[in-house]
């Protein structure tokens, strides 16, 4: 089976997780990577733990169904390879800061003018521009920069470090998708490719979603606990008696008069239509004294037959088992050499034609380099030649 992306190649540059997230997707939609790796600057993400096997379980999930060459950018025979390449990948995803490209001879313009065609999709902290631009960072500093970090946390303990990487992936790798695909559809009707310019912070910046729009129109200053959403409000999670957590979001007001009902406080139910945050406190009050009376396995219980927008918050073992989960085929088994099948997160998007299956878990480094140069017209004695110089590995 071919997947819809069958008809890209993409020649990935990237390290670390936006890019590759962004990579993944696309392979597992049925696009052909082809990861261009160093072969002495390791992706660090090669020894992350833990490991299964041997090898880091994020490379093994991060790059699967990706082919992966090593050659030195550095070395004018590898930059030469890389000409060769886009002649036929003419996608090119790549996550170095503004200029490393460029300075190593296969920036956009250097390769725009061997093939017209091609989009060339860059992920950074900050952009190709402004003061920034230039600057290191991490996902916790594109969200501080970008004032989300600002209003997510409680007022008393301050901001807190989320446990996924926002920035990082909703920012860069999404973003970067969806920059990449408008891209390709834009070159069916003209032919030409382009630079996607794709900045972390900006595309965290843009997920204030409510919050933004609030203030820019209105002048209201997002703060932590201030808000319908983050805290402000009964929206919230709370504890059990032995020390779980539940997830209230019954805001509409069926769902609160449920809510209510089941934690046997029905006249509740109207005070969380007010909007003053005194009340709002108020009902939290009530709410979490209501929830420390019963066990979580209690209450999970109650709320299981209820349409009121409460959910057990899950540790992440109870939510690969829960049945929405295991509904939806959301952990896959990804094939490995000599070993059996590693479990691995699915492609999340569903087609109704369906996606091809999973091919390997990542590569090892320079798995495929003399396969691909063998592709490209080069003899197993000029491979054998390049190895030996160290231009490949």
């Amino acid at each position: 089976m071919k997947g819809p992306l069958s008809t890209l190649k993409v020649l990935d540059f990237s390290t670390l997780l936006p890019g590759p997230f962004a990579s993944l997707l696309l392979a597992d939609m049925g696009a052909e990577v082809l990861r261009v790796e160093s072969p002495s600057r390791l992706d660090l993400v090669r020894v992350l733990p833990p490991h299964d096997g041997g090898v880091s379980a994020s490379h093994a999930y991060l790059n699967r169904n990706k082919r992966c060459i090593a050659l030195d950018l550095k070395r004018p025979e590898a930059v030469a390879m890389v000409k060769q390449l886009v002649a036929e990948y003419d996608i090119i995803l790549e996550q170095f800061r503004p200029g490393v490209m460029d300075r190593l001879g296969v920036g956009y313009e250097a390769l725009k003018a061997i093939n017209p065609r091609l989009i060339y999709v860059s992920i950074t902290g900050y952009g190709q521009s402004g003061p920034n631009k230039d600057r290191a960072g991490h996902d916790i500093n594109y969200l501080a920069l970008a004032g989300i970090a600002s209003y997510t946390g409680r007022r008393e303990t301050g901001p807190l470090p989320l446990g996924i990487q926002a920035a990082d992936i909703a920012g860069g790798s999404l973003h970067g998708v969806i920059g990449l695909l408008a891209a390709v559809i834009q070159r069916q009707a003209t032919g030409q490719g382009q630079q996607v310019d794709i900045s972390m912070t900006d595309c965290a910046f843009s997920l204030h979603g409510m919050a933004g729009a609030g203030y820019l129109a209105a002048g209201v200053e997002p703060a932590m606990e201030n808000q319908a959403l983050n805290g402000g409000s009964f929206y919230d999670y709370y504890r059990t008696r032995d020390g779980r957590w539940f997830s209230v979001g019954s805001l509409e007001p069926q769902f609160m008069q449920q809510f209510c009902t089941a934690i046997a406080r029905p006249e509740l139910a109207t005070r969380g239509l007010s909007q003053r945050p005194e009340d709002q406190q108020a009902l939290k009050r009530e709410i979490e004294i209501e929830f420390e009376k019963r066990d979580f396995a209690e209450w999970a219980k109650v709320f299981a037959g209820l349409d009121a927008c409460v959910e057990p918050m899950l540790n992440l073992s109870e939510a690969v088992e829960h049945p929405q989960i295991k509904a939806r085929g959301l952990v896959t088994e990804v094939p490995r050499t000599g070993n059996t099948p590693q479990a691995q997160i699915a492609c999340p998007i569903k087609f109704s034609a369906g996606l091809p299956a999973p091919q390997h878990i990542g590569a090892p480094l320079g798995a495929h380099t003399a396969e691909v140069l063998a592709e490209l017209g080069y003899s197993a004695e000029q491979i054998d030649q390049l190895k030996a110089a160290k231009v490949v590995a």
